[in-house]
């Protein structure tokens, strides 16, 4: 079945997963695979998801190793081992009231919301990576950072801040290796609080943001837990999986072993 617009994939799913399907396929990107992860976890059903990565970052995928080509990943939906890991819920502000949804793979508050929404719009002819870098250098060149309130389990932070990162897996816009080490069965969200970044900063440590080697950072700080809130003082866009749907103030919490995918064997 093919999507007609935003959303539909997850009314799909949803319904395929209620429905009764062992197997549901989601062909496409990050979005295409966020969709599908919303319709499954509505459903509340034991459907298992298998991704053929098609889209420009697809770094859902890359995360549990599911490659492109078309033999290898029809190899993996039809033969695959099942693997069961967690998933985020996401409380957050949508046109002045509450809503919610669930990510599969990184979510954002600050920055990182508004690279989102510049995505939407740009192109990606040149392919995930070359997108993501243009629209965070369209961003940064005219982000101010701003005061953040973040609670990780208890512990609190609040300063200026240019992003907060919350993660289930490594990779996010493209392959940047973001919050190394995040693992999706551990139970816990891994929370990147980036601070008061100048243009320079991040410049320098530009490149090993993809290697995941720029931790240490004396304004960086990676915490673990599951449940993390952030405030501000003005609405702040957030992200979702590369998707940008609400504002803060948001809470993020953990749900352990939600989903059931396939993967390599």
């Amino acid at each position: 079945m093919l999507s007609a617009g935003p959303g539909e994939i997850a009314m799909l799913a949803e319904r395929a997963a209620s429905d009764g399907a062992r197997l549901v396929v989601a062909v496409g990107g990050d979005g295409t695979a966020h969709e599908a992860v919303n319709g499954l976890l509505r459903a509340r059903a034991n459907a298992e998801l298998a991704l053929f990565p098609q889209g420009t970052g697809d770094d859902f995928a890359r995360a549990l190793g599911v490659r492109g080509r078309f033999e290898e990943a029809l190899a993996v939906a039809r033969d695959g081992r099942v693997r069961t890991i967690d998933a985020g819920r996401v409380t957050y502000r949508s046109d002045g009231g509450e809503a919610q949804a669930f990510f599969c793979s990184m979510a954002g508050v600050g920055m990182s919301g508004a690279v989102a929404r510049r995505l939407q719009t740009t192109t990606k002819a040149l392919g995930g990576r070359a997108a993501g870098v243009i629209a965070i250098v369209a961003i940064f060149s005219r982000w101010t950072n701003v005061e953040l309130r973040v609670e990780v389990d208890g512990a609190s932070r609040a300063g200026l801040m240019q992003d907060v990162l919350v993660a289930n897996t490594e990779y996010h816009n493209g392959g940047m290796n973001l919050c190394p080490g995040a693992s999706p069965n551990d139970g816990v969200l891994d929370v990147l609080v980036v601070g008061d970044v100048t243009k320079r900063e991040l410049l320098v440590e530009f490149p090993k943001l993809y290697r995941g080697t720029f931790l240490p950072h004396p304004k960086a700080e990676l915490l673990r837990g599951h449940t993390v809130t952030v405030e501000s003082e003005t609405p702040l866009p957030i992200e979702l999986d590369g998707e940008q749907p609400g504002t803060t103030p948001v809470r993020f919490e953990v749900l352990p072993e939600a989903l059931r995918v396939r993967v390599p064997r």
